[in-house]
């Protein structure tokens, strides 16, 4: 296994861990980006992860990091080189990805940029260590088994320190047991700002909704 230095830088790595919640955003009009991310600051969360499911992501990210910029702003769903070299260009935090792209990782690497790939099996966790990833996310968490598949899948690396951040299948409802595992840096979650709630400018419920999270977060971490 690769002993080169980690891809994800340790210092952010380890904001995230603390924060123990990353709100996945899907953002229809880059307009609510402002009022979207201080709604979460209000309730607590200060990561997120915007998808690129929508033409307006990235005019959304370059919104917050320059009206919001104590908001850890990501950018996920980078399927190519080229969304990389955008999500940089607008000053994204970090970068997510469903899978796990081994010319992506390059890319990310050579950039100095701090990528956490989307693992699903062994193989791939294999591939993203290769590249220096110590950070991995588990996708889709729920869909291919939750905590016991990643306890199993996870077991031959237990000494490479790796974490995961699920996402796939977490609610409200089961995001506590996920926490409670050494395994996991964070949880992600759409259910923080359903999109729905995003476009009809609900404020006050995502902010409602992260605090949840947040406190769920904090008190599931203090008793560890």
């Amino acid at each position: 296994m690769s002993n080169i230095s980690p891809l994800f830088k340790p210092a952010l790595a380890e904001k995230i861990s603390a924060a123990g919640v990353v709100a996945v955003l899907v953002v229809d009009d880059a307009g609510d980006a402002i009022p979207l991310a201080r709604a979460l600051l209000d309730g607590g969360v200060g990561v997120m992860e915007l998808t690129l499911r929508t033409p307006a992501a990235f005019d959304a990210l370059c919104a917050i990091r320059e009206e919001v910029p104590e908001m850890t702003a990501g950018i996920g769903t980078i399927l190519g080189v080229g969304q990389l070299t955008s999500a940089i260009d607008c000053g994204a935090a970090f970068g997510v990805a469903p899978g796990c792209n081994p010319r992506l990782l390059s890319a990310a690497r050579e950039a100095g940029f701090s990528f956490a790939p989307g693992v699903a099996t062994p193989t791939d966790i294999e591939i993203a260590v290769e590249h220096g990833c110590r950070l991995l996310k588990l996708f889709p968490a729920g869909q291919l088994g939750g905590l016991a598949y990643l306890r199993a899948m996870a077991a031959p690396y237990a000494h490479l320190g790796l974490r995961y951040i699920p996402l796939g299948g977490l609610t409200a409802a089961n995001a506590g047991e996920y926490l409670d595992d050494p395994l996991i840096a964070a949880i992600g979650g759409s259910w923080i700002a359903p999109r729905d709630v995003i476009k009809a400018r609900d404020w006050p419920a995502v902010t409602a909704l992260a605090r949840e999270a947040a406190d769920l977060a904090v008190s599931r971490r203090n008793l560890q």
